[in-house]
């Protein structure tokens, strides 16, 4: 799918739609009480499920490319070589979906966002990034979320390859925030100094999609 295509209309997607018009799954509770690790709202699973937007893009390591531009002092454009080449980091963290499913402890390894900017230098205006996948997606963050210390650009889970249903073969792992934040099959991040509304922020979610303070849907 090209760039600048809409991803495909789905019956998740319309569902979701319909829940950020509802306020489906909100508690009213807005902080976390010390010591809790589920937020609010949210249930745990042991499996990982499945969300897209109706399409799942398989992408060759040999084909696959990632980009790094905008407000960058070195513009990237990586290989699959390129990304393995950078320093391999492992993390162990837990996942938090809108849809109200939890899932903890789970084992990562790829490359630390850190270890990324540090090869492409944010300019000082930088303060946010838009990403953008090989199905269309996209979806915005703050610069200080996405290199944040447990964020990483994640190639296997479990010890495993990431597969191509779970972002394979790299998505973004951003676990402080609701995990329609962490893009699947990512291929372009882009800093910018304005916050930009992705594609669920245009559908009625929330621009920060903080899980303790319930950032569910948009305050619009």
């Amino acid at each position: 799918m090209s760039d600048d295509q809409t991803p495909v209309d789905s019956k998740l997607t319309s569902s979701k739609r319909r829940w950020a018009s509802e306020g489906k799954f909100l508690t009213g509770r807005i902080t976390r009480p010390e010591a809790e690790r589920l937020p609010p709202g949210q249930h745990l699973v042991k499996n990982w499920p499945v969300l897209d937007l109706g399409q799942q893009p398989v992408i060759s390591t040999e084909s696959w490319r990632l980009e790094v531009r905008g407000l960058v002092e070195t513009t990237l454009t990586l290989t699959w070589g390129d990304f393995q080449a950078i320093g391999q980091s492992t993390r162990v963290s837990d996942i938090h979906c809108v849809t109200t499913w939890s899932r903890y402890d789970n084992k990562w390894k790829g490359v630390s966002t850190r270890d990324l900017l540090d090869r492409a230098m944010p300019k000082p205006q930088a303060a946010y990034v838009m990403l953008t996948s090989y199905d269309g997606y996209t979806t915005n963050l703050p610069l200080a979320d996405f290199a944040a210390d447990d964020a990483i650009l994640a190639t296997s889970w479990e010890g495993l390859p990431l597969t191509p249903e779970h972002g394979g073969p790299m998505r973004l792992v951003v676990p402080h925030l609701y995990f329609w934040k962490s893009a699947k099959w990512l291929r372009r991040i882009e800093l910018i100094a304005a916050d930009e509304a992705g594609f669920w922020e245009k559908n009625g979610y929330h621009m920060h999609g903080d899980p303790w303070r319930e950032q569910r849907y948009s305050d619009d």
